[in-house]
């Protein structure tokens, strides 16, 4: 019993994120997510408490994969590139895998109620480790002295709005897209 309530809260959430990208946090009601699943909107509640929560949980689960995952690879014995490359290839598993999620954690977080403060912990935490990153490759050589904040925000927004790009290039590998933005996004940076 337990695991198909999992498996249907997972159903709100993915349906969810993708009303919130077509229409908008705001505008999406209750209603709209249960019509959208076929249910009752009562029924949701069953499952979950609200449209806060549902948020809150796909933003808070994406952040906190990222900030996990950056805390990883900066604790990896490896150089500059190769950690950038693992940074890299970690955003584009994450849009991959959940595109919808990725555009709510992009367009909604300002929307998070209670647990903001929390999303921005960890949003800072990520941006210092991944400055690090830069600035330990920065006095290593291994990357180019450019003005570490100009590097920072081209790279990372690049990544941040991949969610846009990766659902209409359904025929790209993961791989290959890691191996070709690597390319492009660390040889002008690279020493």
């Amino acid at each position: 019993m337990k695991l198909s309530t999992l498996s249907r809260k997972q159903e709100i959430y993915k349906t969810a994120a993708r009303l919130f990208k077509e229409k908008g946090y705001s505008a999406v009601t209750m209603r709209d997510l249960a019509a959208e699943m076929g249910i009752k909107a009562a029924s949701l509640y069953n499952h979950i408490s609200s449209k806060q929560q549902i948020l809150s949980e796909i933003i808070l689960d994406i952040a906190t994969q990222f900030t996990s995952g950056i805390d990883a690879i900066t604790g990896q014995e490896t150089n500059t590139l190769a950690k950038l490359k693992a940074v890299i290839a970690q955003h584009i598993t994450l849009t991959a895998d959940n595109p919808y999620g990725m555009a709510a954690l992009n367009n909604d977080w300002m929307h998070l109620e209670g647990k903001l403060d929390h999303y921005l912990d960890l949003r800072n935490r990520y941006e210092k480790k991944f400055r690090d990153i830069i600035l330990e490759g920065k006095e290593s050589g291994e990357l180019k002295d450019v003005n570490t904040e100009i590097l920072v925000y081209s790279i990372l927004t690049t990544l941040r709005n991949l969610y846009l790009w990766i659902p209409k290039k359904g025929e790209l590998k993961k791989d290959e897209l890691i191996e070709g933005l690597s390319i492009i996004l660390l040889q002008g940076v690279e020493s």
